[in-house]
């Protein structure tokens, strides 16, 4: 019986401890009134009385003298603003992603074209017939002269394109 009650306690206490995780936002309305809540208004100066405080850049200190920041009425904060936010994000992933994909593709094109031309090379350096088609697609064999035009043209396309 105990043992089905401990995980519904630990459960409990960590339902319990939720709340105090929340931020408590304090701000004046333009009738000099105290407001409090979780999401300041953006036209007003907030400062932040519970919760964890908002992070900041690597470079700016904390100072002692403003113990509580202040929330910047510049950063979104309707849902509008948060979901517009977010799309940018996201079209600036899928806009990245892509890039990288494209260069993972080039990438890909180059290797294939780099052994494709390093295989033909050793082919025509050991000797092997080759054949290649004419205008009327009858084969013809390589001779000498056109074997060398060949193999010299393949060394400066690897040199080029291959590193």
């Amino acid at each position: 019986m105990n043992r089905r009650l401990a995980p519904v306690a630990i459960l409990a206490l960590l339902l319990n401890a939720l709340p105090a995780c929340a931020q408590v936002y304090s701000w004046k309305d333009k009738d000099g009134r105290t407001h409090y809540g979780d999401m300041p208004p953006a036209a007003v100066e907030a400062t932040l009385l519970r919760g964890a405080p908002p992070a900041r850049p690597s470079g700016e200190a904390s100072s002692a003298a403003d113990p509580q920041p202040s929330v910047s009425p510049s950063s979104p904060r309707s849902l509008t603003e948060r979901e517009q936010a977010f799309q940018e994000r996201r079209a600036a992933e899928a806009e990245a992603e892509a890039k990288r994909a494209e260069e993972a593709a080039a990438r890909d094109e180059t290797q294939r074209f780099c052994t494709s031309a390093q295989h033909e090379l050793a082919a025509l350096r050991a000797g092997q017939r080759m054949v290649r088609f004419n205008a009327r697609g009858e084969r013809e064999f390589l001779d000498d002269q056109a074997r060398a035009e060949q193999m010299a043209r393949l060394e400066r396309q690897i040199a080029e394109r291959c590193r």
